[in-house]
Order: C-alpha cells, then sequence, then structure tokens
C-alpha cells in the first residue's frame, strides 16, 4: 500500500508542474500576441524608403529562371 501511494504523490506532482508549466506557456503566448496585435507590418515606409522591386520590368520566364535558382 506504501508503493501505491508515493506513485499516486509522484503523479500529482508530475500532474501539478505539468499544468503549471502549460499556463504559464498559454499566458506568455497570449501577452504576446496582445504586445504585437497592433503592430502595422504593412503601413508605407516613412523616410526615404525606396522601391527596390518591380514587376513590369522582368519578363515571367526571367523570374521563373530566379525563382529556381534562388529557392525563393
Amino acid at each position: 500500500m506504501r508503493p501505491f501511494m508515493f506513485l499516486i504523490k509522484d503523479v500529482v506532482k508530475v500532474f501539478i508542474i505539468f499544468t503549471a508549466c502549460t499556463l504559464l506557456f498559454y499566458f506568455g503566448l497570449k501577452a504576446m500576441h496582445a504586445e504585437y496585435e497592433d503592430y502595422h507590418r504593412y503601413d508605407a515606409p516613412e523616410g526615404r524608403a525606396v522601391k527596390v522591386f518591380n514587376s513590369n520590368e522582368q519578363d515571367l520566364v526571367d523570374r521563373l529562371s530566379i525563382f529556381f535558382r534562388l529557392g525563393e
């Protein structure tokens, strides 16, 4: 009977540690989401931004060649 109680005690400890780590991970992800929720990645650039890509200049075959060569 005594080894059974130690087993139950160990199972409860592992369950509590697992639950605490899961809650810590969940609330950490929730805090990160709240931090970056209002971050606007697609706003127009500010300052002296320069457009570096113009899709009208390249032929489709050239673009496909670059795609296969660079893996982009």
